[in-house]
């Protein structure tokens, strides 16, 4: 696998060429058209098939699979174009396997989705996941669980065989994290039982894999009843075969300040559940400035954390696929950032002909841009060199996977990375 930065002159035919390729396997590894405009400085991701296979009139994905000896899964996740979809048309290449198959090793990847995704969108990237998580079960007023539409989310997941992870948060009706529910729950050994009876109710009725919790802003004081309650899911719901898993916010030590971090303790909450995911993303966020969304420095920080105080094992990593649009100049208080999808920055920077630059510190891509009303704008998003830094982070930290945030906007060139540097494992 490689990573070719467009430069002047290039086209997709060209870039092809120079590797030996076609031109519509490139622009299926990459999701973009076959006849796309290329933009200076724009990351293709390159791999060379050993084997292909021309789609004939009758094919089907399981004809082909079982000619072949290979899973269908494995057929969706070496032709990411196929996206996800049963029917195959003839005349069409797929790649059976790769010559440069020199994975790093096996990990479970996770990806959350709210239940207006694109359906389109979530088949063809369930096929790369471990887990799929719909977003997001919340606390009621009076400490019961908010319901949420996960169906066709759960019934998307198991067609392509990708287990399902019950979300629980502090989120409420009005669609925000709230210290008064979590506190409501934490201080009340009854609420708990009765909220805990629910989630089992669920977790068996809708055929969930396993429970993950994240309570956000806890009150600094409830550290320790917060670790308490997480201990008390596993050691209720592990009996039931479903593990737990906890989001931890991004701390690079134990005394951090600020609500979002003090009673999100690392080594107790890391010793209460079986996993945790460290939320590391958003140092570039809508209200912040302007910068990379997880700069490799800043993550590294709280993965050197981490793994001092938690096993390395039970440590999925979080990965941003999504950037931010500042306009300029910003102001503290007042500029609000736009939360747009990689593809789309592409995009941008095509129409307004910028170039896209990379910052080698940070480890990700931004540009520069006028709009037509004469608005200076800047937008750091994640590319293929960006996420293949932070994807080679688990091998070289021993973490046991990845968690996306969120799959809502495509990004077809993370797929074919993870499918490239990692066996991705099958639960079921």
């Amino acid at each position: 696998m490689q990573i070719y930065v467009v430069k002047p002159g290039d086209t997709l035919f060209s870039v092809a060429a120079r590797f030996g390729l076609t031109s519509a396997l490139l622009a299926g590894l990459n999701g973009v058209g076959a006849r796309a405009q290329l933009v200076v400085g724009q990351t293709l991701v390159v791999r060379s098939p050993r084997t292909v296979h021309t789609v004939a009139p009758g094919d089907t994905l399981y004809s082909v699979a079982r000619r072949y000896g290979v899973s269908t899964r494995a057929l969706y996740r070496n032709n990411f174009a196929l996206g996800g979809r049963p029917a195959l048309r003839a005349g069409e290449t797929l790649v059976i396997s790769f010559a440069d198959d020199d994975r790093l090793g096996a990990i479970r990847a996770n990806g959350y989705a709210y239940p207006y995704i694109d359906g389109a969108l979530l088949d063809a990237e369930l096929p790369y996941l471990s887990y799929m998580t719909p977003f997001t079960y919340g606390i009621s007023q009076s400490g019961g669980l908010l319901p949420l539409s996960d169906e066709a989310l759960l019934a998307a997941a198991a067609r392509h065989g990708t287990a399902g992870l019950m979300h629980l948060s502090s989120l409420t009706e009005e669609g925000g994290f709230s210290n008064e529910r979590s506190s409501l729950l934490l201080n009340s050994f009854e609420a708990q039982t009765r909220l805990i009876g629910d989630v089992i109710e669920t977790l068996r009725a809708k055929s969930y894999y396993g429970l993950d919790v994240d309570f956000e802003f806890v009150f600094p004081q409830e550290r320790t009843l917060y670790a308490d309650f997480i201990r008390r899911l596993r050691e209720t719901l592990n009996p039931l075969g479903y593990p737990v898993v906890v989001a931890l916010a991004p701390k690079t030590r134990a005394d951090q300040p600020g609500l979002l971090y003090e009673a999100h303790d690392y080594a107790l909450l890391g010793a209460a559940a079986n996993a945790v995911l460290l939320m590391t993303y958003e140092w570039g966020y809508t209200y912040g400035p302007p910068m990379a969304v997880a700069p490799l420095p800043q993550v590294r920080a709280v993965l050197n954390y981490a793994v001092s105080v938690i096993g390395r094992e039970k440590i999925y990593l979080g990965v941003p696929l999504y950037g931010y649009d500042w306009p300029l100049p910003y102001v503290r208080g007042t500029t609000r950032a736009e939360s747009i999808s990689s593809q789309h920055a592409i995009e941008l920077a095509l129409a307004n002909r910028a170039e896209i630059l990379y910052d080698e510190a940070a480890q990700s891509p931004y540009f520069y841009y006028t709009s037509p009303a004469g608005e200076r704008h800047v937008v750091w998003f994640e590319d293929a060199r960006s996420i293949e830094a932070k994807l080679r982070l688990v091998s070289e930290y021993g973490l046991t996977g990845v968690g996306y945030w969120s799959l809502m906007r495509a990004m077809p060139q993370n797929w074919t990375l993870l499918h490239a540097l990692y066996d991705v494992e099958t639960l079921l």
